[in-house]
């Protein structure tokens, strides 16, 4: 990761964002509405969590066919990504509630899965929400070398087959937090001295690493194995949970920022970006599916990306609102609303965009 960040262009001569934080505010304020979650995310919550631990019990306590058994552990996996994108993601952007303390407590909910606090933060709110898609700045774009997402990234010669293999290795996402990820990124972070918002100390974080990971193993694994079931189906259970919160996670977030349609902009030999930053948003992310009832819900409104990087402590149940204006200011200034009408639109642009970053080297930059 390149640690000197770039800087945004200062001034915003077509006044986009001005004017769009002008119409979303009046918008609340008309209405007499908080831009935090309401009634509706407070129901998802204990929707989500249904989910998620009803099938827990029940391969704790039932005695189930083995298929039954693997479907109730892609139940919970689905659970798990559910509360990842509707929970812990507006907890964690202070966007749950108008109190902070719940905020806190719902953001937290990313130990769910697998993950952490501090990490999480680092990486989303202060990584990819300022820097997105700006590799080497923004960590989601990240993959090691099996996997291209950028035109700036190095090419070799297997990524002629990254568009078929990719999603093998997506469901890998939650499960490398669980083993690996959290801990090196906390080494990172740390020596970089990163925060999102006051900085603890070393010890108090590396302590709540170990210890969530300690209570974690011990409720996926060591709870199982003493309620009898064998050690190989409690493994493979494990893994197949994480796989299919991991392909769920991954896929909604490469479909916001790694299409064809998005933009990898690089800054000048001063470090300098084009644009400002709200309308350097526009440039980098799509959405998708938008009129689509269920994946609005489940998603977290993660499908609404565009209005998240814009207004990232606002509540996604208001995104679908707060599109309109969007969508409005960027029209009238003449800059890019990128929208797929359908989720089927969106993953062929993904994987058409990741078999041309694998079979075009020259792009490289």
């Amino acid at each position: 990761m390149n640690t000197t960040a770039p800087s945004f262009a200062k001034q915003d001569h077509l006044k986009f964002f001005r004017t769009l934080n002008a119409r979303v505010n009046n918008y609340f304020k008309e209405n007499n509405l908080n831009k935090t979650g309401n009634w509706k995310l407070h129901v998802k919550t204990l929707v989500m969590f249904t989910i998620f631990l009803t099938p827990y019990f029940f391969v704790l306590t039932l005695d189930m066919p083995f298929w039954t058994y693997l479907l109730l552990n892609v139940v919970i996996g689905i659970g798990m990504a559910g509360i990842g994108m509707n929970v812990m993601h507006d907890g964690n952007h202070g966007a749950y509630s108008n109190k902070s303390w719940v905020n806190k407590f719902m953001g937290g909910t990313i130990y769910v899965l697998a993950g952490n606090v501090y990490n999480w933060q680092v990486q989303h709110n202060v990584l990819h929400h300022t820097y997105t898609n700006i590799l080497g700045h923004d960590e989601d774009l990240e993959a090691g070398r099996i996997l291209r997402f950028s035109t700036t990234a190095k090419w070799y010669r297997f990524h002629k087959f990254q568009h078929l293999y990719s999603i093998f290795l997506y469901g890998l996402l939650t499960f490398n937090w669980a083993i690996t990820t959290d801990f090196l990124q906390m080494k990172r972070y740390m020596k970089r001295k990163l925060s999102y918002g006051e900085l603890k100390s070393a010890t108090f974080q590396w302590t709540t690493l170990i210890v969530t990971k300690v209570l974690y193993f011990s409720i996926w694994i060591v709870v199982p194995l003493v309620m009898g079931i064998t050690w190989w189906k409690v493994i493979l259970g494990f893994f197949v949970m994480h796989y299919t919160a991991g392909v769920i996670l991954s896929v909604v977030f490469q479909l916001a920022h790694v299409v064809n349609e998005t933009e990898n902009p690089i800054p000048n030999e001063n470090g300098e970006l084009e644009n400002t930053w709200a309308v350097h948003q526009l440039y980098t992310t799509a959405n998708f599916a938008p009129k689509n009832w269920i994946v609005n819900y489940y998603t977290g409104g993660l499908n609404h990306q565009v209005e998240h990087h814009l207004f990232p402590n606002i509540s996604h149940v208001h995104y679908n609102k707060i599109a309109e204006f969007v969508k409005q200011t960027a029209k009238e200034c003449n800059l890019p609303y990128h929208e797929f009408k359908t989720t089927r639109a969106a993953i062929y642009s993904h994987f058409t965009h990741l078999r041309d970053l694998g079979r075009q080297p020259q792009l490289t930059q």
